[in-house]
């Protein structure tokens, strides 16, 4: 299990330094946390009417790697995860159709509280299984926002008490002018930000930029500005006030929750609290597909299935994603994902045939430089580069080869753990007295081949495996084979 390679007697002592970008203040800061020896974080979380795509889940990987780098510096981190099963707009203002609604439609279910919950049952269940198909952490906290009204009410009805919300006749708004320093996360410019690129501007709002809190409507929820949803933003405040406290350390999510959504929290929570909201507000950066953002209302969505029916894994996507800074964008293609799986595929073979999962100590000198990598804002591309670098460094033998990529894996968790008859399994790797004699003959004839430098007939032979459903690797060890 995780931690259990390095776990060790906990340090009386202030853990080591741990610097990562914040966005508010738009630099690299040294993390201190609230409390000395624990971390609070919130990520938001899915809008669960669907399947999530792998753009999506870019943000999860992403915090998935934040936590594991702040336990492995000997904190404790409580976490929440949202889940939005009602009430999420197509965009970030304050119309447009409703998600959940539309995955009503799309279904076929009626407008009722009891349908919504029951399809967003089913996508959350699907969400829970591409999360263990990529090795993420489950959360301290799974919070669903239909679980939370009556807190998200009791924040507006705070709001509304302390006079930063007016009503209209389609719901409750946050006045942002009674909010001087709105904006400040990605330093907005108010007066260009627009109610919403797609809809119509509500001339009942003071400012293009108020956000609801309360919309009224037919369906939903009883309070006292009539049946209705609390607003999209209000949820995660409410729900992480909830789960975490007043004030959190760290804030995650997708860069493009900066501008609208996350000011918005900033905003309510701390008119209500007049405390700071979050001291760290970290973001990871779009996942494209020829240089456009993924998203459903794009047609471009790609979700965990459709890579599993392509023949990769959760283990070759999430390696995939570790190879870029959570802050770089990515531009997927199938090609550099394929790439990605070839060389995880790679690493699996020196640990359960090379190495044979026989580890010793992990070496001290890589360890200290793993853990630096992630200290500096989470390097994962550098911890990748690591991983290689023992593999080659020859001054290291098999075991402690073995135990120090064992170390790496449980944070970058990519699948080289497995027992040795689990990880063969996955690779399809096969011992000699599982292969044929004719692949035996075809392998010595290539590899006298080989030896000869016939490269023709050395090919020849790597096709007539190939042919035959076996594919063959050249390595330092000899040639390894496989079934296809």
């Amino acid at each position: 299990m995780f931690m259990d390679l390095f776990k060790s007697k906990k340090s009386t002592t202030v853990p080591p330094e741990v610097d990562l970008y914040n966005t508010e203040t738009r630099s690299l800061e040294s993390f201190k946390p609230l409390s000395q020896k624990s971390v609070t974080i919130y990520t938001c979380g899915p809008t669960v009417y669907d399947y999530a795509h792998i753009g999506n889940l870019r943000a999860y990987v992403f915090s998935d790697i934040l936590k594991r780098t702040l336990m492995i510096h000997d904190y404790e981190v409580k976490h929440t995860i949202n889940l939005t099963d009602f009430g999420h707009l197509t965009d970030d203002s304050d119309a447009g159709e409703d998600k959940m609604m539309k995955g009503l439609k799309r279904e076929g279910l009626p407008v009722t509280l009891a349908a919504m919950r029951q399809l967003s049952d089913t996508y959350i269940e699907a969400f829970y299984d591409d999360m263990d198909s990529l090795r993420i952490m489950s959360p301290t906290t799974w919070s669903r926002a239909s679980d939370y009204v009556k807190e998200q009410i009791n924040l507006i009805e705070t709001l509304e008490a302390k006079g930063f919300t007016y009503e209209t006749s389609d719901g409750v708004y946050f006045d942002i002018q009674k909010f001087p320093r709105y904006g400040r996360l990605g330093n907005i410019d108010l007066e260009q930000l627009k109610s919403g690129a797609r809809v119509e501007v509500n001339n009942e709002k003071r400012h293009p930029a108020d956000f609801a809190v309360w919309k009224k409507g037919l369906l939903g929820w009883d309070s006292r500005w009539g049946k209705g949803f609390p607003g999209w933003h209000v949820e995660c405040s409410a729900m992480a006030m909830a789960t975490l406290g007043n004030e959190i350390d760290i804030h995650t999510g997708g860069i493009d929750h900066i501008a609208v959504h996350h000011n918005a929290e900033i905003a309510q929570s701390e008119c209500v609290t007049e405390k700071t909201f979050s001291r760290y507000w970290m973001h990871c950066a779009f996942l494209t597909i020829d240089s456009a953002k993924i998203a459903k209302s794009q047609g471009n969505s790609i979700t965990l299935r459709h890579l599993v029916d392509r023949g990769f894994s959760g283990d070759d996507y999430r390696y995939y994603l570790l190879t870029a800074h959570y802050r770089s964008t990515v531009n997927f293609t199938w090609e550099a994902l394929a790439a990605a799986k070839q060389a995880l595929y790679r690493l699996k073979r020196f640990v359960y045939e090379d190495y044979e999962q026989k580890a010793s100590k992990p070496d001290e000198g890589y360890v200290t430089k793993f853990k630096q990598c992630l200290a500096n804002d989470l390097d994962t591309p550098g911890t990748i580069a690591l991983l290689w670098e023992v593999t080659k460094d020859e001054k290291l033998d098999d075991k402690t080869k073995c135990a120090t990529i064992q170390y790496f894996d449980s944070i970058l968790d990519v699948g080289l753990r497995e027992s040795v008859s689990e990880g063969k399994k996955t690779l399809g790797i096969l011992s000699n007295d599982q292969i044929p004699e004719e692949i035996k003959e075809l392998i010595a004839r290539r590899e006298a081949a080989r030896i000869a430098r016939n490269w023709p007939e050395a090919d020849l032979a790597r096709e007539a495996l190939n042919l035959k459903g076996y594919s063959v690797e050249d390595t330092p060890y000899g040639p390894k084979v496989s079934k296809v």
